[in-house]
């Protein structure tokens, strides 16, 4: 990483400084700094000193800062944080390794391999001790001596504390990460763990979900570079800017939801209509995340406005909280939702439909084995 700032390297390859401040401005409109004030929505006087206010802030950070170096480790997981991150928008994942941050170390991206990359990790450790961030991706062992993780021949808790100690602060992207995700799930054979559980000493930022969204990471990312410190969390060490509302809050299905129109079946002609997917089971009321604001794909669509219930993934214990069809919202015991009593009782009612929805289907399985059948033969 050069010690020059965001914005001498700028000039160093031939950017202009309109072209600088467009950056900055989009880089603003990443971590909110372009929010309008509550209550003035319709004063374009503010909200546009507020906006320029916010991309000078950005600016004189990137004139006086370094890029920010990063260390990407990877344990229990399936690589869908950093695939979705190659996916990111705003802003792409070019303008941020490029522009704002080096990435030291990341197996999955690296083109190094074997030895040559584990030193290179260990210089970089070394070089910028107490000044990186320290990216998780997937779930720690912490038993058997690693054996159910290994990298270079040690286990992922070895490595994982070997590299937080000189970090400035990590971030634990995905569910595995963050709570020990599908590798967690009962019967969790490798006593699977998220990284807060192990490392106390050093601030934790959770960006939960299974993929992350990318924005949410990068805004994460960008506002430690422009604040040096990490943005407000929730209880579960959730940045508030992007978990402080529930997916159902902001769903296009809301308004069926309150007019109670529900989809019973996935072919039903309330599924046709776009109706509330919540009687087959979509955890949207429970789970905190802002698939239904930013979307994926660059804005283009998120899993309940695709037709499919919300799985709860950004949740603790999702893969365990009941059958993902089912009415049920959330697990009860679950820290930080709403489920309630009443939520049980419609999740019984709920049940009886549930019921016969999953009748329906398995005579269409067994039709369908039939016809199999008489076409072989």
């Amino acid at each position: 990483m050069s010690e020059d700032s965001v914005y001498k390297k700028f000039k160093q390859e031939g950017v202009s400084r309109r072209d600088f401040m467009k950056f900055c401005g989009m880089m603003a409109g990443a971590i909110g700094l372009h929010h309008v004030p509550p209550g003035i929505p319709e004063d374009l006087k503010i909200f546009e000193a507020q906006r320029s206010a916010g991309t000078r802030l950005v600016a004189k950070a990137l004139m006086t800062r370094p890029r920010l170096p990063v260390i990407w480790l990877e344990f229990q997981d399936c690589a869908g944080c950093s695939e979705a991150l190659t996916r990111s928008q705003s802003p792409t994942l070019t303008d941020l390794v490029l522009n704002s941050i080096t990435i030291e170390y990341h197996e999955t991206l690296t083109a190094a391999a074997g030895f040559q990359t584990e030193e290179a990790k260990k210089a970089a450790m070394k070089k910028y001790a107490g000044q990186y961030v320290l990216v998780v991706e997937g779930s720690v062992s912490p038993v058997a001596d690693g054996v159910y993780c290994t990298i270079g021949g040690r286990g992922s808790e070895d490595l994982l504390r070997e590299a937080a100690a000189g970090a400035a602060a990590i971030v634990a992207t995905g569910n595995c990460s963050s709570f020990g995700g599908l590798p967690r799930a009962k019967p969790n054979p490798t006593n699977a763990v998220g990284v807060m559980e192990l490392i106390t000493d050093k601030p934790v930022v959770n960006i939960s979900g299974c993929p992350a969204i990318p924005e949410a990471f990068t805004g994460t990312l960008l506002h430690f570079m422009v604040f040096g410190a990490l943005p407000e969390l929730d209880a579960l060490h959730r940045p508030k800017l992007f978990y402080g509302q529930t997916v159902h809050d902001r769903c296009l299905r809301r308004p069926f939801y309150e007019a109670g129109k529900y989809a019973l079946t996935f072919d039903d002609e309330g599924a046709r209509q776009g109706w509330c997917l919540y009687k087959l089971g979509c955890k949207g009321p429970t789970t905190y995340n802002a698939c239904a604001s930013i979307k994926w794909s660059a804005g283009l669509s998120f899993p309940v406005q695709s037709g499919h219930p919300c799985l709860g993934c950004s949740e603790p214990g999702f893969w365990d909280g009941g059958g993902f069809y089912m009415g049920q919202s959330a697990p009860l015991d679950k820290p930080g939702t709403v489920a309630t009593v009443a939520a049980v009782g419609a999740g019984a009612v709920i049940g009886a439909g549930i019921a016969a929805a999953n009748t329906t289907q398995k005579k269409r399985v067994a039709k369908a084995e039939e016809l199999k059948e008489e076409v072989e033969s």
